[in-house]
């Protein structure tokens, strides 16, 4: 095709010097340019062989299996929430117990080994495929939670938690990605909705911190030593925490019989095995499908998804300059990298350190209470499952859409902020900390879904997997930043309100809207 702009227009790129709204390959096959990556410079067999697969996705609909991966992928959610959440009201019990030199070395390193672990099954994902890292990164992640808790000394039980955390640190990479590259377009707002199960990870969190940890936990003030025999709630947490998540292993492996998706297997170049995978679906569940191995292959072989030697660090780099291949596409890979970089400072500052700044205005108003501590960081988890939920309404609106929902949610988060700090009353605390989990959440699962929807298949999984680790890395500067100032105090709670307006700010000038847009 002959003289196509990179011009941006209405948030989808279009080529301006066809008069019509779709593109003619050399067979038969129209391109529709809804297709958001539908892009000059775009690899163009790659692109009329997904907009078929799309087709098809598209031709079988929301399915029995599709309502499985909602859960099981969801449990990945649920798991990198309640690891999360787990080294926040486990860590100050365990120093008590066991102090250490550096008392923030569990966390910086519990975030190092998210970040490695997004790295590498990310770009795994893209190279091996996503089928082995979905089947066993939780029980990876479970064996060792469990293995935490019967750490002897902090240096084990610190290196367990960051071997428990790198088998998760793929999931946020890998759920998304398995789940949005089975879906149908019209149901892709259910990527939105996924992250509810964020929410219901960090509940069950603060569920069983409140059970364990007002109960069966030694005071950290040194008046009397720490010991098994006064301070078991942080065992506790671990043994019934790893004892789930190896629950949500297993049934991630029999409740559901994963097959590769249809994207990454033709992004490898196996047609046959997508037409298979596909007409399996829609004969099991009672679907048409049309596609066929002869369509595909009349557009030829894809030459943009691999290196020649796949066993190598050009086969990486193919994957990351595919995320650049047109300068709007990397615009838009950069800006998300950073809105990942600054919610992955804002977010950790809050929540990891939540228990201690509750801890501190409890206290300043009257509730000292351990037990009130804790039920009221148990609330405030639960307050992060609406979040989610209203934005997978939202997004899906056409006066809202992706772009919209994440700025309002964004910008509500700054203000809730801001107004959190002037706090003077117990309601008030309880009332705001519960604001700010629901409106975080908004924005937060909106670039969950964002994120990947953006991203082209053959290289998605190295795209959110550095996207993730970004977000891994600033929480390793959250801990550093714990370390050497008072996490008590309202200045962590000024800097994340200015990191969300940032990051809404950011999502004002995203290239792209999603909303009813195809992916390839």
């Amino acid at each position: 095709m002959a003289n196509k702009s990179d011009e941006v227009v209405g948030d989808v790129q279009r080529y301006d010097a066809e008069p019509s709204k779709s593109i003619m390959d050399s067979g038969s096959t129209q391109i529709d340019l809804g297709d958001l990556m539908a892009l000059d410079g775009v690899d163009q067999a790659l692109n009329a062989k997904m907009n078929l697969v799309n087709d098809a996705i598209d031709t079988i609909g929301f399915t029995g299996y599709h309502t499985k991966l909602f859960f099981l992928n969801g449990f990945g959610y649920a798991v990198d929430s309640l690891l999360t959440f787990l080294m926040s009201i486990s860590a100050d019990q365990v120093v008590a117990q066991y102090p250490p030199k550096f008392t923030r070395g569990a966390q910086v390193g519990f975030y190092l080994a998210l970040l490695a672990g997004a790295l590498f099954w990310g770009s795994t994902a893209d190279i091996i495929g996503r089928k082995w890292a979905f089947n066993f990164s939780l029980l990876f992640s479970a064996i060792f939670a469990i293995t935490a808790g019967a750490a002897p000394n902090y240096p084990a039980w610190a290196t367990m938690v960051a071997l428990s955390a790198f088998g998760s640190g793929g999931n946020l990479v890998l759920d998304t990605t398995v789940f949005l590259e089975y879906l149908p377009s019209n149901k892709q707002w259910l990527l939105t909705l996924l992250a509810g199960w964020w929410g219901v990870g960090q509940t069950v969190a603060g569920l069983i911190g409140w059970g364990f940890m007002a109960n069966y936990s030694c005071p950290t003030d040194g008046s009397v030593p720490c010991t098994n025999a006064n301070n078991m709630g942080w065992r506790y947490v671990f043994y019934t925490s790893g004892a789930l998540v190896f629950i949500m292993s297993i049934a991630r492996v029999l409740v559901i019989r994963f097959h590769e998706t249809p994207k990454f297997l033709l992004c490898q170049g196996r047609d046959e095995d997508v037409v298979k995978t596909l007409q399996n679906l829609a004969q099991k569940h009672n679907r048409a499908c049309h596609l066929t191995l002869e369509q595909l292959e009349a557009h030829g072989q894809i030459h943009s998804s691999h290196a020649k030697n796949r066993a190598s660090f050009s086969e990486l780099a193919v994957h990351v300059k595919g995320l650049f291949v047109t300068k709007t596409l990397a615009f838009s890979t950069t800006l998300v990298w950073i809105s990942w970089a600054l919610i992955g400072l804002g977010y950790a500052l809050y929540y990891v350190y939540l228990p201690e700044y509750l801890a501190s205005r409890g206290a300043s108003t009257g509730t000292d209470s351990t037990y009130i501590t804790w039920r009221n960081y148990a609330i405030t988890n639960v307050c992060a499952i609406p979040g989610p939920i209203v934005a997978g309404f939202m997004c899906e609106m056409p006066l809202f859409g992706r772009k919209r929902t994440m700025v309002i949610g964004a910008f509500l988060t700054m203000v809730f902020f801001f107004a959190y700090t002037a706090v003077e009353t117990e309601a008030q605390n309880l009332g705001f900390s519960c604001a700010i989990s629901v409106s975080i959440n908004i924005y937060y699962a909106t670039l969950y879904a964002y994120t990947v929807e953006v991203l082209p298949s053959a290289h998605r999984g190295t795209g959110n997997g550095i996207a993730v680790s970004l977000n891994r890395l600033m929480g390793t500067v959250s801990a550093l930043i714990g370390a050497f100032t008072s996490t008590a105090s309202s200045v962590p709670i000024y800097v994340c309100a200015a990191m969300l307006g940032m990051s809404g700010i950011i999502a004002i000038i995203f290239p792209f809207e999603t909303r009813g847009k195809k992916t390839i």
